[in-house]
């Protein structure tokens, strides 16, 4: 399959691309279904797509959660080598372009004591839900790649 059917099927589309890699057909090795898997957990038992209620946790503690999803795929791309570079290449466009964004703003807004202010917290509330929304569906990506079960809904 193609890297741009991979997006287009988790309804990860929009994203900046150089038209060559989303022309490539891929097959994961199984070195990216390993990496795959491992980014597969660390997703799915962290803020990045479980709810946060408004009664709930600390905004700063969820940004950091979000923020620490850098080190884990590095790490990941790192443990798993050369050979896990299909599962690299939609890591770091994940990272890039979908992470990034939201951790750059709300690095500097927190850092300007934007958590002190609920309407700010609010703010941040409502943003991590619409990111939450895309790593469900990174996640969901990743469970196919690694072929387990898609477990972001069990609780549900």
């Amino acid at each position: 399959m193609q890297f741009k059917k991979w997006f287009e099927n988790w309804d990860l589309t929009g994203l900046r691309i150089k038209t060559p890699i989303l022309e490539m057909d891929w097959s994961p090795q199984e070195a990216d279904k390993d990496a795959a898997w491992d980014m597969y957990i660390e997703l799915l038992t962290r803020i990045a797509t479980q709810p946060l209620s408004d009664e709930d946790g600390i905004e700063h503690t969820a940004l950091d959660s979000i923020y620490a999803l850098f080190d884990l795929t590095r790490n990941t791309i790192k443990a798993h080598g050369r050979d896990c570079v299909g599962f690299a290449r939609i890591a770091i466009i994940i990272l890039n372009q979908i992470i990034r964004p939201f951790t750059a703003r709300w690095h500097k807004l927190a850092s300007e004591g934007a958590f002190e202010d609920p309407a700010q917290c609010q703010q941040f509330r409502a943003e991590l839900r619409e990111l939450q929304d895309k790593l469900i569906r990174y996640a969901q990506m990743l469970a196919e790649i690694s072929g387990v079960e898609d477990l972001t809904r069990i609780e549900e």
